[in-house]
Parts: C-alpha cells; structure tokens; sequence
C-alpha cells in the first residue's frame, strides 16, 4: 500500500498542471489555491479543538462511512466511528489541550486528491504528546476533506 501510495506522489509530482482541466485561473494559481483551500481546512481544525469543538474538529473529515483513521495499531472506518473515538479519547478540556500542527507539507496527486504531511504536538498541564501525520485529502461537494488520515505519535521522552 505505502508503495502504492509512494508510487502516486511520485507520479503525480512529475506530472506537468497543464495535464489538469484547465480554468481561468493560471497553473501556478490554481495549485495555489489547492494549498490555500487544505491549510484553511487544516487551520480550522486547530482553530475548533483550541475552542474544546470536536464536531468541528470533524468537519475537516469526509462525512463518509469509507473515511479511515489509522493510529498505533489500531484502524477506525466511518466518520461517526472516528468522531466517537476522539470524544471518548479527549473526553474533556484538560485531556484535549491546546493543539498546534506545523510543519505542514501539501502535494496534489491529482485533479481531487492531495496528501498533507505534518507534525502535531498537544500543550497539556502534565505532558506535550506529539508525533506526525499524513492526511490524504479528497475535493468533495463541501469542499477538500480528509478521507484517510495517518496519525503517530512520538516515543515519550524519559
């Protein structure tokens, strides 16, 4: 599968913008605005788990019964599925802390799909669990989404 995907990237990074349906907007615009469009979805992630929001939070995944969340061993399928596990995980504002992504990295694999690649790191009164993430983001009728969605977290440091 990663070589699958790796595969993708690849293909798709060495694949010129004119190969994409063309719009009034030039090339370079229109890759632009892909970016813009997934660092405002990504922002607006952090943004409603800063406000202790997790439904908004969820607004940044597919509503779709196919949207996967991998994290250590464990595969969750389904939006609600997903939703469910992050309000039993981060169950309240102490648990949740003040989220901040960076180092964000976005390559469009085609016309609707892109992969975000990132760190995440959580602020909490008794620890700062951090790791890395890969989201792989699909343009639907509400706009980009995440519909699968790699998430690790760092070893503890002793």
């Amino acid at each position: 599968m990663l070589v699958l995907l790796a595969g993708a990237v690849i293909s798709a990074s060495s694949v010129p913008a004119t190969e994409f349906p063309s719009t009034a907007l030039s090339s370079k615009q229109q890759s632009d605005q892909f970016v813009i469009e997934i660092r405002a979805v990504i922002q607006a992630q952090q943004e409603a788990w800063n406000r202790g929001d997790i439904d908004g939070f969820m607004n940044g995944y597919a509503r779709s019964k196919s949207t996967i969340f991998v994290s250590e061993d464990t595969v969750t399928r389904g939006w609600r599925t997903v939703r469910d596990r992050y309000k039993k995980k981060y169950s309240n504002r102490e648990k949740m802390g003040t989220l901040k992504f960076s180092t964000l990295e976005i390559t469009r694999l085609g016309a609707d799909s892109a992969v975000a690649l990132g760190r995440w790191k959580l602020k909490r009164a008794k620890d700062q669990p951090h790791g890395r993430f890969t989201l792989i983001f699909r343009k639907t009728a509400d706009g980009w989404r995440i519909v699968h969605d790699h998430t690790s977290a760092a070893a503890s440091s002793p």
